[in-house]
């Protein structure tokens, strides 16, 4: 096997023969790059153009409601706080380091994912990527809709129906179109969609800072290791593990010569910017009054509305907010999906794989809201299942790109015979072990009985029922360090031959 330059050998002609290869477009025309390496001549930006897609990835309003999940811990104000801080920054700091490997591929996340994984042995985190992106879609456009519907109520205008007709047309049209005509307009619109939901989250602080008794927020009390590391995986796969799958896509448009600690710096401080502000925001009006904890986690849209008088005037601008924040990352989530469609082996352009991602979002968002009383909470409880392999890739993209020196082979990227081969299995193997290993240290909500198997090592380490190791969700952290691990391990020698081919 042989590997291919990356930049001094790929001419142009051989580019434009990689799958969904094609000039970039100009702004407000569709993109029609696709999962190709992205040329030289456009390649541009700089590290901070980062800000924008990654500020708003994290930012709607009912990021409020974690905070009712990290006081399951027991822990007071301060402690809860600061695991909760603790792990959103450390969770966009992975994703930073993945970004760091479109920069160097210019190319999307989950192809270059294949130089670890192998191109056909990618296939098995490719697809439960793309499970979750487009999971995540579909609770974009369900949750929207029902905030829609609950205001609404609550202004006692219209009947709930069309409303959440009217609604979800719009929700899906905006996320679509973006999705669709691609990365300029996705970015442009991240950037429209942050500064106007900075201003309304700083307007609903100002309405509703008479709920915090600031004298409950000094307490330190109920603090365990458990409670502690639980409350920061819960934070970090909230926010940005559900993201690491996408680093790269919003990266590898920058020059080659962008600083690699300015990529990650910025990715770090945009995702986690306004997560760890709605999330401590969160925690003092819990703490204040912890009634609000299951109020939240029972109906996220209600409570928050309920904090809210009863005004045209300020609940319509806090449903405009809500929507912003809920339609911009589900146009990320659209446009990495497609992407991901495309490295799966579809053979269509960019912009019809987003497309069809956008028929499937519509289907599955139309069958929940037929059944969301029912459905929701399973479904959501799926999602957080698919966390679990994730975390594990993660770590394995990780460890492979961290001792990677030489540069990606461009060609490669595309063709099983190459240097990167059919299947990588130490890092398939590793992605393995650790997914089980996660899923035997993570529990599930009794509405999903199909995953109560899940924790069974608890069982086998004899951890009691009560226990609130139980709940601490660790299994993600293990699967990560388990995916890195492994793949630092039994990784390198591939590596090295790959490298020694370039």
């Amino acid at each position: 096997m042989t590997c291919t330059h990356v930049y001094e050998r790929l001419t142009p002609m051989s580019l434009a023969s990689l799958p969904g290869s094609v000039s970039s477009p100009p702004t407000l025309q569709v993109e029609t790059n696709g999962i190709n390496v992205i040329p030289e001549d456009e390649r541009h930006g700089t590290p901070r153009s980062l800000f924008w897609p990654w500020a708003t990835s994290s930012i709607s309003l009912f990021n409020i409601s974690i905070a009712a999940l990290l006081t399951s811990f027991g822990m007071d104000f301060i402690p809860s706080a600061v695991a909760g801080a603790l792990g959103i920054i450390a969770s966009f700091f992975l994703v930073g380091q993945i970004s760091l490997a479109g920069k160097r591929a210019s190319a999307p996340t989950m192809v270059i994912s294949r130089t670890a994984f192998g191109i056909r042995g990618n296939a098995v985190p490719t697809f439960i990527s793309y499970l979750t992106l487009v999971g995540w879609e579909i609770v974009v456009v369900v949750t929207t809709v029902m905030a829609a519907n609950t205001v609404f109520s609550r202004l006692g205008w219209a009947d709930g129906g069309v409303v959440e007709v009217i609604v979800f047309i719009i929700v899906v049209g905006v996320v679509v179109v973006a999705g669709v005509f691609g990365f300029r307009l996705v970015t442009r619109f991240q950037g429209v969609v942050t500064v106007a939901s900075i201003a309304m989250i700083t307007c609903f602080a100002a309405l509703t800072i008479g709920n915090v008794n600031w004298s409950a927020l000094g307490g330190i009390d109920g603090f365990t290791p458990s409670g502690f590391i639980g409350a920061m995986v819960v934070a970090a796969a909230a926010f940005g593990i559900g993201w690491t799958n996408s680093g790269a896509d919003y990266s590898r448009y920058l020059p080659r010569g962008s600083s690699g600690k300015a990529i990650v710096g910025w990715t770090t401080f945009a995702g986690s910017l306004m997560p760890v502000v709605l999330v401590v925001y969160g925690l003092m009006l819990v703490t204040s009054n912890p009634a609000l904890a299951s109020e939240l986690g029972d109906n996220p849209i209600g409570t928050l509305v309920s904090l809210l008088p009863t005004s045209a005037l300020i609940l319509l601008p806090f449903l405009l907010v809500l929507s912003l924040g809920t339609t911009g990352s589900g146009a990320m989530d659209l446009y990495s999906s497609g992407l991901t469609l495309l490295t799966l082996g579809l053979k269509v352009p960019r912009a019809v794989a987003a497309g069809l991602d956008g028929v499937l979002m519509i289907l599955g968002s139309l069958y929940l809201l037929s059944f969301a009383g029912s459905v929701f909470g399973p479904f959501e409880s799926v999602l957080i299942f698919l966390g679990v392999p994730l975390a594990a890739w993660a770590g394995v993209f990780i460890a492979d790109a961290t001792y990677r020196r030489a540069d990606y082979s461009s060609a490669d990227l595309f063709d099983v015979r190459g240097c990167y081969g059919s299947v990588g299995w130490p890092a398939l193997g590793s992605m393995i072990v650790g997914t089980v290993m996660g899923w035997g240290l993570v529990t599930s909500d009794t509405s999903a009985p199909l995953l109560a198997w899940q924790g069974f090592l608890f069982d086998l380490l004899g951890v009691a029922q009560a226990s609130t190791w139980r709940d601490s969700d660790l299994g993600v952290i293990a699967a990560l360090v388990i995916g890195f691990a492994g793949t630092w391990a039994l990784g390198r020698a591939r590596v090295r031959r790959q490298e020694a081919a370039v």
